[in-house]
């Protein structure tokens, strides 16, 4: 209860700047696929190349990326938030620019040597009982504690190390206000105990393609089958809309 009261207060917060966010990010979408289809209705953000057939990706017809742009964000939505983040190839992009992908996004510092190499874990397991197909549609994203360590050039090898260097994973970090904004919305407390150690919590939430919250895992190691099915259906529910 005292979770959920923090996530409504926060994002109440942000409601009042929803207008003003009207420009950014899916406003202006630009989506690109595969002419052959070769991974389903998997859609590309930037130009090139088809990873499977190798065909040049076409730009998708304006009427499939409006319907993913104009899609009325609500009030609840992360997607409301207005801070900036810079992922692990030094992209800046809004939370809004995530808009039309389910999101699974966890806290953790790429340093840590305890709690977050079993969330890494976690968040493996649970993309490895995804379909190829409901993968098409999601992204798993690590959101870092320790902006001034997790740099971009971190958290890009930190993917290498991993193995998560290609879709649907994504790394994320933002300023030390941002950071605190953000974990206030998913109800993650974290402290820095050392120079280099954070306590933290761990929770893995999963978001509609929206930005609505949808259901959250607390714990390493917990059963993942609550979660699975969570974004199984809202994957169902964003094909039906598409």
């Amino acid at each position: 209860m005292k979770k959920a009261i923090v996530i409504l207060t926060v994002l109440l917060a942000f409601v009042s700047c929803k207008q003003s966010n009207s420009g950014t990010g899916a406003d202006n979408m630009v989506l690109y696929e595969c002419p052959m289809h070769c991974e389903g209705d998997r859609l590309y953000e930037e130009e090139g190349s088809c990873p499977v057939c190798k065909m040049d990706l076409e730009r998708v017809k304006p009427d499939k990326t409006e319907k993913l742009s104009q899609a009325v964000i609500p009030e609840m939505s992360i997607f409301n938030l207005s801070s900036t983040w810079t992922d692990q190839n030094g992209k800046a992009i809004k939370f809004k620019d995530l808009q039309g992908d389910v999101l699974v996004m966890v806290m953790i510092y790429t340093s840590c040597k305890a709690a977050c190499p079993r969330l890494v874990a976690d968040m493996r397991n649970i993309e490895a009982r995804l379909s190829e197909e409901a993968k098409n549609h999601i992204k798993m994203i690590f959101v870092s504690i320790d902006p001034e360590t997790d740099t971009p050039a971190r958290l890009k090898s930190f993917a290498k190390e991993n193995f998560m260097d290609d879709a649907p994973w994504m790394f994320l970090r933002s300023t030390e206000e941002n950071t605190r904004e953000f974990a206030a919305v998913v109800a993650v407390s974290y402290k820095e105990i050392s120079p280099i150690d954070f306590s933290h919590s761990n929770i893995i939430s999963v978001f509609s393609h929206n930005g609505e919250m949808l259901f959250q895992q607390e714990g390493l190691g917990v059963n993942s089958d609550n979660t699975v099915n969570h974004i199984n259906k809202a994957v169902g529910t964003l094909k039906k809309e598409l």
